[in-house]
Order: C-alpha cells, then structure tokens, then sequence
C-alpha cells in the first residue's frame, strides 16, 4: 500500500511538473513572439505612399524657412513637405512650425523634428503669401513668411 501511495504522489508531481512546464513554454513562446512582431514593426516599416505632384520640401527653423519663394505651374498638382528642424524643446512654439496661405485655405502644421504635407491644385495663376504664425515672432518675421508664386 505503502508503495502504490509513493508511486501515485509522484505521478501526481510529475504531472503538475509536466503542467508548470508547458505553461511556461507556452509564455515564453508568447512573449518572445509578441517581442518579434514589435521589433519587426519597428525596424521594417513599409516606404511611404508616394506623394502626389511636384514635392517640393520646405524646412522651417526657428531662423526661418529654407525656401523664401516656390514657382509652381497652375493646374498641375502640388505637394508641400513641411518639415520641422526644430525640437520640442523650443519654449517659442515648442518647436512646431506652420505653413499657410488665407486666399487658398491651406494650413498645415509640421510636429517637433517631424514633417507634414498639403497637396494641392492651383487654379488661377498669382502670387500668394505663405507665413508660419506659431513662433519665432510670427507674421511680423520677414524669415517666417515667403511667396509662392503660381505661374500659367
């Protein structure tokens, strides 16, 4: 009697041991699948979707905007990339920077160190000021205003 209790505990350890085990395999396989998939995202991330129209790539800073005057053919399409070179560390906006025009309704923002994009179709030819608002003293800066110029 003594020997089939012993034998029936052990098979019993044995198989909560058995148990403890798979469970484990099964968290680890888990975790380590969950960590691969993030990784996977985080380093194989598809190209972006290609950009429609001439791209033209504007930087802003707080010295201003690269590009003081773009020249764009009406009725064709345009995309602005709006990039910001400046981090959130900035106290004068937090190192955001808009591009906007009033007369064609386009205000885009560009996050710190980030970029932004507006796509759009002139359809009459002009000139038309672009400015960024949110810092480096605004509108009334000459380097945060610039013109872009719709041509036939």
């Amino acid at each position: 009697m003594k020997q089939s209790t012993r034998s029936t505990r052990k098979e019993a350890r044995l198989k909560k041991q058995r148990i403890r085990s798979t469970i484990f395999i099964v968290i680890v396989i888990g975790v380590l699948g969950l960590a691969g998939f993030y990784i996977k995202s985080a380093f194989f991330r598809p190209p972006p979707a290609p950009l429609a129209g001439n791209v033209i790539d504007v930087s802003a800073s707080m010295g201003g905007f690269d590009k003081t005057e773009i020249r764009v053919k009406v009725g064709q399409p345009v995309t602005i990339r709006l990039t910001s070179m400046d981090n959130s560390a900035h106290t004068d906006g937090g190192g955001k920077h808009q591009w906007a025009i009033d007369e064609l309704a386009l205000d885009m923002v560009a996050q710190p160190e980030g970029s932004n994009t507006v796509t759009f179709t002139p359809t009459k030819t002009g000139s038309y000021n672009y400015y960024c608002n949110i810092c480096c003293g605004g509108r009334a800066n000459p380097s945060m205003n610039g013109t872009l110029i719709v041509e036939g």
